[in-house]
């Protein structure tokens, strides 16, 4: 069975969360919840409470949260929002706040 949680719209570029998302695929997931909380990045703090969802949802699906394992964890790029900043002999130089969204696929077959 699988099991998904989904974060969306989460503010931090998708580069950074794929680092920390890497890290923990093809863990059992416990276990990939007690590392993340030792990775010193704030994306880590992100995956931890998608991951924890995704537990969540499978506890109440009836699957026991020992047996599951991370099977897919991935960062995928969201929408851009787009500003400006004043730059010299008034013009502007544009700036770009990523966002990302966050999709963690939990299996309860351990393979």
């Amino acid at each position: 069975m699988e099991i998904r949680a989904l974060s969306k719209y989460v503010r931090m570029s998708p580069k950074k969360v794929h680092d920390v998302a890497r890290v923990i695929a093809g863990r059992n997931a416990e276990e990939a919840l007690q590392l993340l909380r030792f990775i010193p990045k704030k994306s880590a703090r992100f995956v931890a409470k998608t991951l924890a969802s995704a537990i969540a949802n499978a506890v109440v699906k009836g699957v026991r949260s020992d047996r599951l394992r991370v099977r897919e964890a991935v960062a995928e790029q969201g929408i851009v929002f787009k500003r400006f900043i004043a730059a010299s002999k008034g013009s502007a130089h544009p700036i770009r706040k990523r966002t990302s969204h966050i999709r963690i696929v939990l299996t309860d077959h351990l393979e």
